[in-house]
């Protein structure tokens, strides 16, 4: 079956045969079709629902939403990509030259702590400073590979993951793929919307994702009532696991609400990609201690640890002050502020509180990307992005200048025609 789906013999969407009508013709024991399907749903290829059986997946995990990228043009701005300003990035020659030299001393053999002393003081002094709750400190390659191992660290394949939507593809691709069914949650500008909330929880949520400050694609951040309402709404549900993506740490100049404590199992995941370089592959995340040695235990069977090398590099980058946040929010600020204004002074509703992009809902958006390429502007689909809500556009504004914010916002402006649709991402 998963040679069949590859080849494209068993196209999205395709309805399998009842496991107990599949083991009649092949002549096998039902419990072996049993097996297979929840390999399949497990590896993410097809999804099962109660009576209405198995099927392919729309979008099967070998086909994930970087899948509807577009290739841009020779000569047109690229505002697609999601890519942080480069010019606003580090220089890492240093970081990694001491790095170098202290690995050179004393160099990182085996049996060592997974994390370094000084990376783990550095990243517990910040979460304190934000009002995180305590916690042991670990170390990953990246948000998304921290996020899968505490998924996987209290999850059994068929259980329902709670999933900003519109939201990051990376985790609406990764919950699926790992067996587990996504349940939409509708955001605004604050985050994550109570009620919708409030309706995953009811419906059996395991677990919900929230991401903190710089929601991609909306650029929402969740603000301090909101807090208090999320905050509110899991002290009922005490045993759902909690993920916190704080991915905009060094980037946005909003305040973090943490929302951690309330639940027995929760984390907060910060990723360095956006603030010190997508290719440093390293995020920290702190939580209850339960999770985090589920967490470091499963870690030591498969990679064992983050590079120290790496980790080196990341504290000569925090204590050299590499990196202005202020600095760095207030460029991606003026921008993004730059470009909300300008279409809504052309009747446009666009969302972008935080963060490098921009959202704009659209009636039509395959018509409204096609009419920006061909004016010269190349942006995401909002199908990379969502589940159940309504169509939409991102555009990021880390490649853009203000000095073209006028012409964009003319180009969107005709590109969708018919207006936005709605005030809602839903």
């Amino acid at each position: 079956m998963e040679a069949g789906v590859a080849s494209g013999a068993l196209p999205p969407g395709s309805l399998l045969p009842p496991m107990r009508e599949l083991a009649g013709e092949l002549g096998v024991n039902p419990n072996t079709v049993a097996a297979a399907y929840r390999t399949l749903r497990e590896r993410g290829v097809i999804e099962t629902d109660g009576r209405r059986g198995s099927r392919v997946r729309a979008r099967p995990s070998s086909t994930p939403r970087d899948a509807l990228r577009m290739v841009v043009p020779e000569g047109v701005r690229d505002l697609a990509e999601g890519s942080p300003d480069v010019s606003l990035l580090p220089a890492l020659e240093g970081p990694l030259a001491a790095a170098a030299r202290r690995y050179a001393q004393a160099p990182t053999l085996y049996g060592a702590g997974p994390v370094a002393p000084e990376l783990a003081e550095l990243a517990r002094a910040g979460f304190d400073a934000d009002g995180v709750p305590p916690g042991p400190v670990a170390v990953t390659s990246g948000a998304l590979d921290g996020i899968e191992r505490v998924l996987t660290a209290h999850l059994r394949a068929g259980d329902a993951v709670a999933v900003e939507d519109p939201g990051w593809g990376g985790a609406l691709d990764l919950v699926p793929a790992l067996g587990l069914r996504v349940l939409p949650v509708a955001v605004d500008d604050d985050g994550p919307r109570p009620e919708a909330v409030a309706r995953a929880l009811a419906a059996g949520a395991r677990a919900l994702v929230v991401t903190s400050r710089a929601q991609n694609p909306t650029g929402a951040a969740v603000g301090a009532e909101r807090a208090r309402e999320l905050r509110a709404l899991l002290a009922d549900h005490p045993e759902v696991l909690l993920i916190e993506d704080d991915h905009g740490n060094g980037i946005v100049d909003l305040p973090l609400h943490p929302l951690g404590g309330v639940t027995r199992h929760w984390v907060l995941v910060r990723s360095t990609a956006k603030a010190y370089g997508p290719d440093l592959r390293l995020a920290v995340l702190t939580g209850d201690a339960v999770t985090l040695d589920r967490l470091r235990g499963r870690q030591r069977l498969g990679p064992g640890w983050v590079s120290r090398l790496l980790q080196y590099a990341v504290v000569e980058l925090w204590t050299s002050g590499a990196v202005d946040p202020v600095a760095v929010s207030r460029s991606y600020a003026g921008r993004r502020d730059a470009l909300v204004e300008a279409l809504r002074q052309r009747g446009i509703r666009a969302h972008g509180r935080s963060g490098l992009n921009v959202w704009v809902p659209v009636v039509d958006e395959t018509v409204v990307v096609t009419r920006l390429l061909a004016a010269g502007w190349a942006v995401s689909p909002g199908a990379v992005f969502r589940v159940e809500a309504g169509p939409g556009i991102r555009l990021t504004v880390s490649q853009l200048a203000v000095a073209e914010v006028p012409r964009l916002a003319d180009a969107v402006a005709a590109a969708a025609s018919v207006g936005a649709a709605g005030v809602r991402y839903d």
